[in-house]
């Protein structure tokens, strides 16, 4: 496995390239904002929330899937750890 940390802010952020295999990916949230997350256009208004908890968020992603994030411009911007299979 490896880890990323990756620094959400008020437009669409990657927080997971594509790859050329499935895979699952962990999100933890380090600070206490809501981080909104999905494709390339999420927004808060169509993004799935994601709240800082214990337990990791777990996500699959297909082959050449990525992930993006944002935050509410209240917010300004959020850290977060992403945690990938390292299989290349």
């Amino acid at each position: 496995m490896k880890t990323t940390q990756v620094t959400v802010g008020t437009t669409p952020t990657l927080i997971v390239n594509p790859d050329d295999q499935n895979r699952y990916i962990y999100l933890q949230i380090v600070n206490t904002a809501t981080i909104y997350v999905g494709d390339s256009t999420v927004t808060t208004d169509n993004g799935m929330p994601l709240e800082k908890q214990q337990n990791l968020h777990q996500f699959f992603l297909p082959i050449k899937q990525t992930m993006y994030g944002i935050v509410t411009e209240q917010v300004g911007t959020a850290d977060l750890r992403i945690m990938t299979p390292d299989v290349d």
